[in-house]
């Protein structure tokens, strides 16, 4: 009887340590996803700083569309 409770309580105790385990992946996966979100939208405001003050100046702008233009081939 005791043999039966320890094996029923080593089933139950895997059991839990499994649904632990998996519990586990599944926050690492959404911290990561939400780490990626946070380094997408910090790259995008960043890129818009370097435009605006790229931009903010008319002859940046248009040494810019200059440079822009030289790389666009015709087919």
């Amino acid at each position: 009887m005791v043999a039966d409770a320890k094996g029923i309580a080593q089933t139950e105790a895997n059991k839990m340590i499994a649904k632990a385990k998996v519990e586990i992946d599944n926050q690492k996966v959404a911290a990561l996803a939400e780490v990626k979100s946070q380094v997408a939208n910090l790259s995008i405001e960043i890129a818009e700083k370097v435009l605006r003050n790229q931009l903010a100046d008319k002859a940046k702008q248009e040494a810019l569309v200059a440079d822009l233009l030289k790389e666009v081939k015709l087919s």
